[in-house]
């Protein structure tokens, strides 16, 4: 299997000149990645220019020109996904990788992809928002018979318009895209666009979601909505890689929902615009500031904005149990409950017995518990102040001066200028002025917040 350098190396070296027609003729190369880390921009080698994305704990697929057509290959197999560094899943996904990797395109190209099965059951793709002749549309027995094990069919057709998109099976969807089989599409404009600008950092990711039972590795593919490790790009926080820019950037980021429900994306330190989805660019006069935006399921949402502020800001969905790792949901509320008698009964039979709860959940994030293998806390990363009590669909947005243009890499944490950090205050805090306490209705003192009389009859009504 070629790997990405590999790649590279192939088409650096062999102009088309020379490549003999006999491998021309054959499938295009079958280009994998192994690395859960998120690559450099591609840029386009030939065809129409573009300003590339960067898939984030992701990468682009490289393609190869044949009689003006752009050819891409994609192999559906299953692939190992690690989470978060402690975390592995066993997924199905595309050339090495859950998600699969990003097609990128330009408006009015033809392309050409071909697809080999090596899953241990039938699939098709759906391309997902693009406008294609209706039996390239990837809806097995609709719009075509199923791509058996072992098998390649080819899908062509003409990139239309520009805008974002996906791709994900029409074939045992229930399964296969609970086991993580989907990917990214961006076509670019051909020119000047009046409603796309042009940014200086392009960033992109899918939002999914699994059900893996702790100390387990493969996802439970019949959960509907109780899942447990909420994802960017099959990665949870502290996996998920930063979106690193230089202040002052214009930066569009494309946020894809595949999940089962919609998720309320939010960004500090910056407001944005929705200035796209999937079903294209949005008009300028439909836009207004925002510093969250929703994305329902099966959508796309394209926000753009100026990092104008340094720092490390947070980037996040903003449903709470949605940043936090592997847990159970059924678990009683224990805050206030008084532990001390029961702790030394408990401890006599279970010697390493711990509180969970009593004074809220962030304990549990500082506890060095034992946990099964191959699963996550439900609380994790650190920060440099302490740890970041979050899991699940948390990164954040990196905004450096220094940083140089085309730079993606990690600056390390922010150091704040003296005297901008919130700090504690050392003077002693006085007693809060309060209201006379109101009389019960029985004249004397009491607690009480709403007094119901229950009607007896209609009399007086």
């Amino acid at each position: 299997m070629t790997s990405r350098r590999d790649f590279f190396k192939l088409t650096g070296a062999a102009a088309a000149a020379t490549v003999t027609p006999a491998a021309l003729a054959r499938l295009p190369e079958i280009v994998s990645m192994g690395t859960p880390d998120t690559q450099p921009p591609l840029p386009p080698p030939n065809g129409r220019p573009y300003n590339p994305v960067v898939t984030l704990n992701g990468w682009t697929l490289p393609w190869r020109m044949k009689d003006g057509v752009k050819e891409f290959h994609l192999v559906a197999e299953p692939v190992v996904r690690e989470i978060a560094p402690g975390m592995k899943a066993h997924l199905w996904g595309y050339n090495g990788q859950s998600p699969g990797p990003t097609i990128e395109v330009v408006e009015g190209d033809r392309v050409r992809i071909f697809v080999t099965n090596r899953l241990p059951e039938h699939t098709t793709i759906h391309w997902h928002g693009q406008r294609l002749p209706n039996g390239m549309d990837g809806v097995g027995g609709l719009n075509q018979p199923h791509i058996p094990t072992g098998k390649t069919f080819v899908y062509e057709f003409v990139a239309r318009r520009p805008g974002t998109f996906m791709y994900h099976p029409h074939a045992d969807e229930m399964t296969q895209m609970a086991m993580g089989m989907m990917g990214f599409w961006v076509t670019h404009p051909k020119g000047k666009h009046p409603l796309i600008e042009t940014v200086d950092r392009d960033f992109c990711f899918l939002l999914n979601a699994y059900d893996i039972d702790p100390g387990s590795a493969t996802p439970m593919v019949n959960t509907m909505l109780d899942f447990n490790l909420w994802t960017w790009n099959s990665r949870a926080f502290p996996g998920i890689d930063s979106l690193n820019v230089r202040l002052n950037d214009r930066v569009r980021v494309r946020i894809g929902n595949l999940t089962m429900t919609n998720h309320p994306m939010h960004l500090h330190g910056v407001e944005f615009e929705v200035t796209g989805t999937d079903g294209g660019p949005t008009p300028k006069g439909s836009r207004w500031s925002e510093v969250t935006a929703d994305v329902a399921v099966g959508q796309m949402r394209q926000i753009e904005f100026i990092a104008s502020e340094e720092g490390d800001w947070a980037f996040h969905c903003h449903k709470s149990h949605h940043t936090m790792n592997a847990m159970g949901h059924a678990t009683p509320t224990m805050i206030g409950v008084d532990h001390t008698g029961i702790m030394k009964k408990i401890n006599k039979l279970v010697p390493d017995y711990m509180v969970m709860g009593e004074r809220g959940m962030a304990d549990m994030a500082e506890m060095e518990m034992p946990l099964p293998d191959n699963t996550l806390p439900m609380m994790t990363g650190q920060g440099p102040y302490g740890p970041v009590e979050m899991g699940g669909m948390f990164s954040m947005m990196k905004v450096r001066r220094e940083q140089k243009r085309g730079d993606y890499s990690d600056p390390g944490w922010y150091k704040h200028p003296p005297g901008t950090v919130a700090r504690e205050v050392s003077e002693a805090v006085a007693e809060p002025v309060r209201a006379p306490q109101a009389a019960s209705p029985q004249g004397a003192p009491g607690d009480i917040e709403v007094t119901v009389r229950k009607p007896t009859g209609h009399a007086g009504h």
